[in-house]
């Protein structure tokens, strides 16, 4: 039995848990603006269509975001090469990841292109390009949705804080509640596990 000096030096200090409590409830509330969004389910299901209708094709799914959202990019490109919810073919889908491509592109280009030279290279009428940004403001995102919508590929954006310059610019958008990047990541990513789900339940794998 632990005796009462271990489970104090156990618990969390006061304000460490008045944080946790404060994360929760914001969490709580953000999703609940999700939920109560009327834009929330169309964009969706329109997004799981578009990608569905993709992989039939033997399109590809293209994926960019900076730091946090560059990570979120690469969780959902592999969920779809890879696996979620069913053992199924490999879904194409590609995160712009790569080091060699984002150095060598911001050293000579500069850091704007980065992901518009990336889409100019890979996207195809019928693709799809999901941008991801928290705050709609990345001028290498919104530059690389104008090279996805050239290419003939369908551009869909997860955003936040009111949607920035990139609000109004692709096929498909959701901005999303929030006051700080994570709240808004943390949405990003639930809503592309449920783009993963819909697209496995649509190709009828699930």
């Amino acid at each position: 039995m632990a005796s009462a000096s271990s489970d104090a030096r156990s618990a969390a200090p006061p304000a460490v848990a008045n944080r946790f409590e404060l994360a929760l409830r914001d969490a709580r509330a953000v999703l609940a603006a999700l939920d109560g969004d009327a834009k929330t389910r169309p964009f969706v299901a329109a997004l799981v269509a578009r990608c569905a209708a993709a992989a039939r094709a033997g399109g590809k799914i293209l994926v960019c975001g900076n730091g946090g959202s560059l990570c979120d990019a690469a969780h959902f490109a592999e969920e779809l090469t890879g696996r979620f919810r069913a053992d199924r073919p490999p879904i194409a889908a590609i995160a712009c990841a790569d080091a060699g491509h984002l150095t060598c592109t911001a050293n000579d280009y500069g850091f704007d292109e980065v992901f518009a030279r990336w889409v100019k290279a890979l996207a195809r009428p019928g693709d799809v390009v999901v941008l991801l940004s928290t705050s709609g403001k990345s001028a290498n995102i919104v530059k690389a949705a104008e090279a996805a919508k050239a290419a003939g590929a369908t551009t869909a954006a997860l955003l936040g804080k009111g949607g920035g310059p990139m609000k109004g610019t692709c096929d498909l958008e959701l901005v999303v509640a929030g006051e700080t990047s994570d709240r808004i990541q943390e949405l990003h990513m639930f809503l592309l596990h449920a783009v993963v789900e819909g697209v496995e339940c649509t190709l009828g794998y699930v």
